[in-house]
């Protein structure tokens, strides 16, 4: 394999748009016979080369996420879809006015030609020596930021949550074994792809069942997790998923455990849309009047045409060694590298209640010792190098209860609120299906 050849690898998701995606008329070239236009969306062309990255960039996420990929005609709809909706989100957030600026776009850069190993300098001399376009790259990345930009600013107004609802649904998690237990669960996950064949779901249930008579044995529920479990995250802890409030946990979870006493296994595996959960009740417990907030700090890279997720990965992974060696500190790299609003404050979070982020977030950040630095991880905004600065215990009122509730059911509603955008999108939208060349 040749050395170029290694360099676009790295890029994955890359480099080669700058043949084929084009921004405005008067900038397009003519699509070569490798990269047909196969949409055009509103006044922008979505191209077969694009079409081909979206689609090795879901093969990737579902790679990293152990899951069972679809087949590949559904997972080409899919990328194709996602890169018209993408389209009609620019085009909103140019008509709304939103901008990324130079410095945003020159910051997205310097995390791509550093996830490669490379200097700006080197990086663009590359891209002349591809035949590529450095201003149609950037473009493109201007592109990705405007529609982030744009998905922030409509579809949190669109979330309508009112008084009844907080109330109703404080009430309803007090019924579910009491709004102030905590619960500290074990799981081992038998994960089963969406849409499988029954025979494999029978396979993959006649694994749980295998994992259970184990446990009903005597071995281990650390070592049959860390044996038998697909949750990678919770396999590496003997699949304990840490003290949780029970409105942060899965109702299917807390009812499954309701009737156990403290340090039994349930009688059968539990089926969710995962798969199957082998659950085990480690601790049961009234919540006292307190509440731990946690400041911590994060740098956030945002894969995108040019930055794979591993890519992003590997130079948060850079970063972390070089901090912990004391050689930058999180605040001065945040400052420079980080995607993020926080940035201008050293990657900064400030003091945050339980719920005020997405839960994959919060769960790697709950996990931290003060003072740690996480590995790499993915959330729905990107890559993140989190850093916990500091607890404290503080008192918990009725105010603070609202509030978690909302920012719960502002979670629960986050993905009708953007689906219906996106619906009224495409429905004003000028989306034009084209045929591949003979």
């Amino acid at each position: 394999m040749s050395k170029h050849t290694t360099l676009l690898s790295c890029l994955t998701l890359g480099l080669a748009l700058a043949f084929g995606a084009a921004h405005g008329q008067s900038t397009r070239t003519p699509a070569r016979s490798a990269d047909y236009i196969v949409a055009v969306v509103n006044n922008e062309l979505v191209t077969q080369i694009e079409v081909d990255q979206r689609l090795q960039r879901l093969k990737d996420d579902l790679r990293r996420a152990n899951t069972a990929a679809p087949p590949e005609d559904e997972l080409r709809r899919q990328a194709l879809r996602d890169l018209i909706d993408e389209r009609v989100q620019v085009t909103w957030a140019r008509e709304s006015g939103l901008k990324a600026d130079d410095l945003e776009v020159d910051r997205a850069v310097a995390n791509i030609a550093s996830a490669n190993k490379m200097t700006v300098e080197q990086f663009r001399a590359r891209l002349r020596d591809e035949g590529m376009d450095y201003q149609r790259l950037r473009a493109n990345l201007r592109d990705q930021l405007l529609a982030e930009r744009a998905r922030e600013r409509e579809v949190p107004g669109r979330i309508k949550i009112s008084d009844s609802e907080v109330e109703n649904f404080i009430e309803a998690k007090r019924g579910q074994a009491g709004a102030t237990q905590t619960l500290n669960i074990a799981q081992i996950l038998v994960s089963v792809p969406d849409g499988a064949a029954a025979d494999l779901v029978a396979q993959r249930q006649a694994r749980a069942d295998e994992a259970l008579r184990r446990l009903r044995a005597g071995e281990s529920f650390a070592a049959v997790a860390r044996e038998m479990s697909d949750d990678s995250a919770g396999r590496e802890r003997g699949g304990e998923l840490g003290s949780r409030p029970v409105d942060r946990l899965p109702d299917l979870f807390v009812e499954a455990v309701k009737p156990l006493a403290v340090g039994a296994v349930v009688t059968a595996p539990v089926r969710s849309g995962a798969g199957f959960h082998v659950l085990k009740l480690l601790e049961r417990s009234e919540a006292i009047a307190t509440a731990t907030q946690t400041r911590a700090s994060h740098i956030l890279l945002r894969p995108g045409a040019s930055l794979s997720a591993d890519a992003a990965a590997r130079r948060l992974g850079e970063l972390r060694e070089q901090i912990a060696a004391g050689k930058r500190r999180f605040d001065e790299v945040a400052r420079s590298v980080s995607e993020d609003g926080s940035a201008a404050q050293g990657g900064d979070l400030g003091w945050a209640n339980p719920g005020a982020f997405v839960p994959e977030f919060e769960e790697v950040m709950n996990r931290l010792p003060v003072g740690s630095l996480s590995e790499p991880f993915q959330s729905r905004f990107g890559v993140h190098l989190l850093q916990v600065t500091d607890r404290r215990q503080v008192p918990v009122d009725i105010r603070q209860l609202r509030e978690q509730a909302r920012n719960a059911l502002r979670e629960q509603k986050y993905e009708s609120a953007y689906t219906e955008w996106i619906d009224e999108l495409r429905a004003r939208a000028y989306i034009e299906m084209r045929e591949p060349p003979q």
